[in-house]
């Protein structure tokens, strides 16, 4: 098992390239531009693993060791980029490719010979590399987020985007180097699904938050009620436990209660029916420790409400 970058590249259009100039003419192109690839991904200490078609799969940090193998993937495609220039220039042409890489674990080695060619990696890094290439437009990059935080420092400005990856259950975040600006991105938008329009109890807990669910639906005035029958009533909650105001406080209590509960249950059938890329960042840490908080406050009240009913009426009735 290594940690190593993998890098796939490949030539823009080739199908509408083959059309137009055949096969011939198409074969002298993709030979020249494996060759050139071949040259730079050497030149950075890359392994080359395969050629299929016109594209190439490269390995760094495999065989040889390289302490900064995502930082030359990267600058290995930005060389492939600009030598593009004389291709097109050579055959009168305007080639682009599409890279993709990506870091990661993989078991590395000979796979069904002991023939050295059959030399290669396997893992989740690899498939990820492939699928990104396969989401690049033309002239792009797209990098995963374990190898930009290799070079994070170079490309600052570099924005996070949502891909959703075929082979992978879970959205994956990647970052697009040498954007162009002609085509449509690929970028996916996380997006409600049919059905999952927000309702009233969306609109609460929109509103409100689980910061002030916290402080204005739980009444306070239930867990004074039952903590004072607890350790006996006197003063204010002497006053709170009989005349006009008890029923109403109980009532009101129970009311803001179920109101929580109906907060929290619905904000829960509004995420469930996300997409899987909206729910790719989840909840934070503060926000599930808030909703606990509300959950338990909720359940708090309710007891001490049925409480303050139960002894309210024993003591009333004279019984010990």
């Amino acid at each position: 098992m290594v940690d190593l970058t993998v890098f796939f590249a490949d030539l823009s259009s080739f199908t509408e390239l083959t059309h137009k100039l055949g096969a011939v003419r198409t074969h002298e192109v993709v030979d020249a531009f494996l060759r050139m690839a071949r040259d730079v991904l050497v030149a950075h200490g890359a392994f080359i693993d395969k050629f299929v078609g016109d594209a190439v799969m490269a390995l760094f940090n495999v065989p040889l060791r390289q302490a900064d193998h995502a930082r030359q993937a990267v600058d290995a495609a930005s060389e492939l980029r600009s030598r593009l220039a004389g291709l097109n220039e050579r055959f009168g042409l305007e080639l682009q490719a599409t890279v993709g890489i990506a870091s990661g674990w993989a078991r590395v080695g000979r796979l069904g010979s002991e023939d050295s060619k059959d030399y290669t990696a396997i893992g989740d890094v690899v498939n990820l590399a492939a699928r990104l290439q396969g989401k690049a437009n033309a002239g792009e990059t797209i990098i995963s987020h374990d190898s930009y935080e290799k070079i994070a420092a170079d490309f600052p400005d570099l924005r996070g985007e949502i891909f959703t990856v075929k082979g992978f259950r879970e959205p994956v975040i990647a970052y697009r180097l040498h954007a162009t600006t002609d085509t449509s991105p690929t970028r996916e938008t996380p997006e409600l699904e049919p059905g999952a329009a927000m309702g009233l109890g969306g609109v609460i807990f929109a509103t409100l938050g689980a910061p002030c669910a916290v402080t204005t639906l739980i009444s306070p005035l239930a867990v004074a009620l039952g903590t004072g029958t607890l350790f006996g009533l006197s003063g204010v909650l002497a006053f709170l436990d009989q005349g006009w105001v008890r029923i109403p406080v109980l009532v009101f209590a129970t009311l803001v209660a179920a109101a929580n509960f109906y907060t929290l249950w619905r904000a829960h059938t509004i995420h469930s029916q996300l997409s899987p890329v909206a729910r790719l960042g989840g909840r934070t840490t503060l926000e599930g420790r808030l909703s606990y908080l509300v959950l338990g406050s909720a359940i708090a009240s309710l007891a001490l409400v049925l409480f303050e009913l139960i002894a309210h009426q024993i003591l009333h009735a004279g019984l010990p």
